[in-house]
């Protein structure tokens, strides 16, 4: 068993979190933060061995992620999503990594995202990279969506990659982007930035032009297309909730 402590952040997974937890079995700690969800998630996961604790999300996941830093007792942390698996291969190259890099502090993942039984390989979602797997001590969770691991000292590449199965029905995804989105633009507003015509209309229609064409989105189908619509989606969002926020605030 090794040395890490494996950290899912939940919200009603009770679909998801099984699966998660068994590819997860090799990890000496699992912990779950939960935000009060709405279904039996917090009950399966102790059930499946999971350490569980309820703290409130607060449209901060950084905060939420740090809180999860501080109930870990092991000097590896994993962060891993409830729709997130980690294969066989990988959890070998994890072990293997973490025996012989002495002076490193984190890993990078390559994210593979599978949506509707098709990998998406171009895109924005083809080239996925996150910080998900540290030292407990060597940094800390910023940004209150879209969130990033701020990491002191040397960080690698793992090869195998973590996959991910996001969005399984067209309601969950558009929901989740409402949610983010809002987040998001409370953030950028909260940093005294601004929105303008301009950037509601053409950064959208840019972001579509840049994933499903230059980036080769049209090769991923179907699940291609559609991923490519929920980014341009997501920035016209952010942008156009940003103006609205200034607009109400100066009333």
């Amino acid at each position: 068993m090794s040395d890490v402590t494996a950290v899912i952040i939940t919200k009603n997974e009770e679909k998801n979190i099984v699966d998660c937890l068994e590819t997860l079995k090799w990890v000496k700690q699992i912990i779950v933060i939960d935000d009060f969800s709405d279904d039996r998630t917090a009950d399966v996961a102790r059930i499946n061995g999971a350490e569980v604790f309820k703290h409130t999300l607060g449209r901060d996941f950084s905060k939420q992620r740090n809180f999860a830093l501080a109930k870990c007792k092991t000097d590896w942390v994993l962060f891993i999503d409830a729709d997130e698996r980690v294969s066989e291969k990988l959890k070998k190259e994890i072990e293997y990594r973490l025996s012989e890099s002495k002076n490193t502090n984190g890993f990078i993942f390559n994210r593979k995202d599978i949506l509707w039984g098709r990998t998406l390989n171009h895109g924005e979602m083809g080239k996925v990279k996150l910080l998900r797997l540290a030292k407990r001590e060597s940094g800390e969770w910023q940004g209150k969506v879209h969130e990033a691991w701020k990491i002191n000292g040397n960080v690698k590449e793992l090869k195998n990659p973590l996959i991910h199965y996001p969005h399984q029905n067209i309601t969950t995804l558009f929901r989740e982007i409402n949610f983010y989105t809002s987040i998001r633009a409370e953030e950028l507003r909260n940093k005294n930035l601004e929105s303008s015509l301009y950037q509601i209309i053409f950064y959208p229609a840019g972001k579509f032009i840049m994933n499903y064409f230059i980036r080769l989105g049209f090769l991923d189908g179907i699940p291609g297309l559609i991923m490519a619509n929920a980014m341009s989606m997501h920035s016209f969002l952010v942008r156009g909730k940003l103006w609205l926020s200034k607009r109400n605030n100066q009333k």
